[in-house]
């Protein structure tokens, strides 16, 4: 998968990890992904799919604090997460908001399979233990776009590493470096930032 990642990923990592601020953190990045996801969706389901994507990326918010517990990078993290939702959405036949190519799903998971399996996470069951005890709301499905998937904001050809794109264009495998200032201020619902 090709992930974007910037000064500001790394604020919402230090946000996230910091008590007395990560409630307020999580909320907004849990906000702005719904916000984000919703645009991607068909417009004639998009609402229907709100609170399911809120407590999807609200649950996804503490698998990527357990894989950075375990040792992944910033961005492995937050692709183990963006590869959680996109199981959901495939699972849904949400084709039109998926990040990866249906016929990568399979070699997407191989290559967090440790972990994956580690938290009885699957394709048929992306959240594994990271699902909150009530589960989570339950949306309409559409089906029928597994026949003829159309992904109209996958790319494919990333699945045999974690791939980022810099502020500055550039492709970076494996992600960059935290910053040595990484201003908390900056993360989502933290500070002013509203975006991704």
């Amino acid at each position: 998968m090709k992930l974007r990642q910037n000064a500001k990923h790394f604020a919402y990592r230090k946000a996230l990890e910091t008590p007395g601020i990560r409630s307020v953190a999580k909320s907004g990045l849990v906000r702005l992904h719904t916000k984000i996801f919703l645009g991607k969706a068909d417009p004639a389901h998009a609402e229907k799919r709100k609170d399911r994507l809120d407590g999807l990326f609200d649950a996804t918010m503490d698998s990527y604090l357990r894989a950075l517990q375990e040792g992944f990078s910033e961005a492995e993290a937050r692709e183990i997460t963006h590869i959680q939702a996109n199981f959901d959405f495939y699972n849904h036949g949400w084709t039109e908001m998926m990040e990866i190519p249906v016929d990568e799903l399979e070699a997407h998971y191989e290559r967090y399979g440790d972990f994956f399996e580690r938290w009885d996470v699957t394709i048929d069951d992306p959240l594994g233990q990271f699902e909150p005890p009530a589960g989570l709301p339950e949306a309409p499905s559409t089906p029928e776009k597994l026949d003829e998937p159309e992904h109209p904001h996958a790319e494919g050809g990333f699945a045999d590493d974690v791939y980022v794109e810099s502020e500055d264009g550039d492709l970076v495998v494996g992600g960059q470096d935290e910053p040595d200032d990484v201003d908390v201020s900056k993360a989502v619902g933290v500070g002013d930032s509203d975006d991704d």
